[in-house]
């Protein structure tokens, strides 16, 4: 066979996967097991089957899943926004940061007194488990809206975490064991990782909503280009300044997240499906390291079922309620957050790490990280809609539409607000006149309903739920909010 037919197929065979990967979603609406393990399973089964697919180097590893993560944790922050963040800061950067740390010493302890792992390997297991994954996360909630603030929290601790692990694990494995000065050197390095980082991110995704706003470009097709290549941009600023630069990106998201700015619909969009494309990509490659021989042992799989079992009925709930002590919660969202710590990508990265820097036993170790992740993607993510209805927390499917109605403008409207019906509100019920009574000189040019679009005349009634477009003085935001919202 020609080079040229040899490149054909290799083409024809990765596209053949996404496209499966992609048809895959369908079938796990139906069997209720996320597409990321049937992905991770099917990659593994390859490598075992066919002698032809041989497992990538350490190093491309390394890179196709830094970039996965970088673009996972980009539409993430995007995903959450400034105001959802601000609603919920407390609690996600206390489970982010705290809760982690919590989790990993719990972890610790359970794998050197139960499974006899010496402490410094298991200090970094522990520190590869910990961390929930966005990836696995935004695919599970990302389609599901779930009432009160457990969504955002689990959203943003699954983006706030992954920066400390992977700057814990680095850490760790640089300081090469258990010294005071190696602990030292530890701290320091974190704390500076995390503040440079997040100065980055701040800043850079201030920067780039500027840039946005005030540069235009002669396509609306480069607008996606230019977020992505600046949020590539500043994980490098911010790994060269030797902060984390997953931090960067997922703080410079959700700066941006919310924000106006023109197509901001359609960059939101593109790196929605760039994140998709990075979660089949990130899944398929660590399959292709995953030996099915080594996760058969006794010693791997036993203790890594243990581990999945403790981290969910006792070493999150105790690590997480800890850390969530005086936030305010219902007990039904405080429940389904110490449940919800979905495994992923990122902890199979951490045990890469681990396996590339040649810690003694390190193909078992990373055996139990894998076993850990198969472990919560099909227990723990296929429950998640039975624990929330169980706990009465009310979770709907978010259906998709795919046709849209609007019009294009040159220059940024003025007072053009949007707001959704909240049940309870004044606006339940109320009439477009009736609104205009209170509130005045208004016009009410859209209201989306479930059903479609609905004509909008005088005595046409607001219902929960409606997406509502008013033309109004920009002054009257807040009152307009109020009349719409829940409060």
């Amino acid at each position: 066979m020609s080079e040229t037919l040899r490149y054909a197929l290799i083409i024809l065979f990765c596209s053949a996967v996404g496209l499966v990967a992609v048809l895959a979603n369908r079938l796990t609406e139906r069997v209720k097991v996320p597409v990321a393990l049937l992905v991770l399973v099917g990659a593994a089964v390859a490598v075992k089957v066919m002698p032809e697919i041989q497992p990538p180097a350490e190093r491309t590893v390394e890179r196709l899943l830094t970039v996965a993560l970088v673009l996972v944790l980009f539409d993430g922050g995007m995903h959450i926004g400034q105001k959802r963040f601000r609603e919920a800061v407390a609690p996600i950067l206390s489970v982010g940061v705290i809760g982690t740390f919590l989790t990993a010493a719990g972890a610790t302890l359970m794998l050197h007194y139960a499974c006899g792992i010496d402490w410094y390997p298991a200090v970094l297991v522990a520190t590869a488990v910990a961390p929930t994954d966005p990836a696995v996360v935004f695919s599970v909630l990302g389609k599901r809206e779930i009432a009160g603030r457990s969504s955002t929290i689990l959203e943003g601790e699954s983006g706030a975490n992954d920066p400390v692990g992977i700057s814990l694990m680095t850490s760790l494995i640089a300081a090469g064991g258990f010294t005071a000065a190696g602990f030292a050197g530890v701290g320091t390095q974190f704390a500076l990782q995390m503040l440079v980082g997040a100065a980055v991110g701040l800043l850079g995704g201030r920067a780039l909503l500027v840039f946005m706003r005030r540069v235009a470009l002669p396509s609306e097709g480069l607008y996606p280009l230019r977020t992505l290549a600046c949020c590539l941009m500043l994980y490098g600023i911010a790994t060269l300044a030797h902060g984390s630069g997953f931090l960067a990106v997922f703080a410079a998201g959700i700066v941006i997240g919310d924000a106006r700015a023109p197509f901001h619909p359609e960059i939101k969009r593109f790196h929605g499906a760039l994140a998709g494309l990075a979660e089949i990509v990130a899944f398929a490659v660590l399959g292709l390291t995953v030996d099915l021989r080594v996760l058969a042992h006794p010693d791997v799989w036993i203790p890594g079922v243990a581990l999945g079992v403790a981290l969910t009925v006792l070493i999150r709930p105790v690590a997480v309620g800890a850390s969530l002590i005086g936030v305010d919660l219902r007990r039904n969202e405080r429940a389904f957050i110490l449940f919800a710590g979905l495994k992923g990508a990122v902890p199979i990265l951490l045990g890469e790490f681990l396996r590339a820097a040649h810690i003694a036993d390190a193909e078992r170790l990373y055996g139990i990280v894998v076993v850990v992740v198969i472990y919560s993607v099909l227990v723990q993510a296929t429950a998640v809609p039975g624990v929330a209805q169980l706990l009465r927390l009310p979770m709907r499917t978010v259906e998709t539409q795919p046709w849209a109605v609007g019009v294009r403008l040159a220059d940024e409207p003025d007072g053009v607000h949007r707001f959704s019906v909240a049940s309870g509100s004044f606006a339940d019920g109320c009439s477009v006149a009736g609104l205009g009574d209170r509130v005045g000189d208004i016009w009410v040019s859209i209201v989306v309903r479930t059903t479609g679009l609905v004509p909008v005349r005088g005595d046409t009634e607001f219902q929960p739920g409606d997406e509502v477009v008013v033309l109004a003085d920009p002054e009257l935001h807040g009152t307009l909010a109020e009349l719409f919202g829940a409060g």
